[in-house]
């Protein structure tokens, strides 16, 4: 299937509307926000874990990147609270489920091949002024792209240049872009070439947002 796959069009989808789909897991669903590709895909979701699943053991042969939003995920490395970022390259397995439930923002098989570089960072904390008040810290960096967490005070303003493209996804507070207000979950691709100009809304803003990336979207190479 493909899904939202033209890379050279904004995409907004509000995540917390978008319908949960059952994944081949029971008890694992998923909003999903792009994708090419069936159950091997290049793929952006928020899936949802029931308490007590779990998903089969598997490798990662195309990495998988994710941020915990709610609950607690777990697997054999440990237990990853709200507010975790994880990189698993490529080669990298484990067997993922949460015994009290989560929900996590992933993206799949969107990595270098070559890549290796895990992390597992809490992305509460190390945030540095950016701008008037704006702050942001750096989880990955790299040649392909940034990743990054964003916090806005409320009213802050600010653009930034992509030239390789970026994504947003908004984990509290609100940001208004091209006119239309982006709420917690809410997922913006812009294209290559466009500029981020956003506001925070009145309780501020906190976002994750990653850059320079859409390069390289392809599908999977299996």
């Amino acid at each position: 299937m493909t899904l939202n796959a033209d890379f050279t069009k904004r995409v907004l989808v509000h995540g917390a509307d978008a319908p949960w789909v059952a994944s081949p897991m029971s008890g694992v669903d998923r909003r999903m926000l792009d994708r090419i590709g069936d159950e091997v895909a290049r793929a952006t979701s928020i899936v949802r874990y029931a308490p007590g699943s779990h998903f089969s053991a598997h490798t990662h042969t195309g990495g998988e990147e994710f941020l915990v939003l709610e609950g607690v995920f777990q697997d054999e490395h440990g237990d990853f609270p709200a507010g975790t970022y994880v990189r698993n390259p490529p080669t990298t397995s484990h067997t993922p489920g949460s015994e009290q439930g989560c929900v996590i923002f992933v993206k799949l098989w969107q990595f270098d091949m070559d890549d290796r570089d895990q992390k597992r960072l809490d992305t509460s904390a190390g945030l540095a002024p950016t701008g008037p008040g704006t702050r942001a810290a750096t989880l990955h960096e790299d040649a392909r792209e940034t990743v990054t967490i964003q916090a806005w005070d409320a009213g802050a303003e600010a653009s930034f240049p992509l030239p390789g493209g970026g994504e947003i996804l908004v984990l509290e507070g609100t940001l208004t872009e091209s006119g239309e207000t982006l709420n917690p979950w809410s997922w913006l691709r812009l294209p290559a070439g466009a500029t981020l100009s956003a506001t925070a809304g009145p309780n501020g803003a906190r976002f994750w947002m990653k850059t320079g990336h859409l390069p390289f979207a392809r599908a999977p190479q299996v």
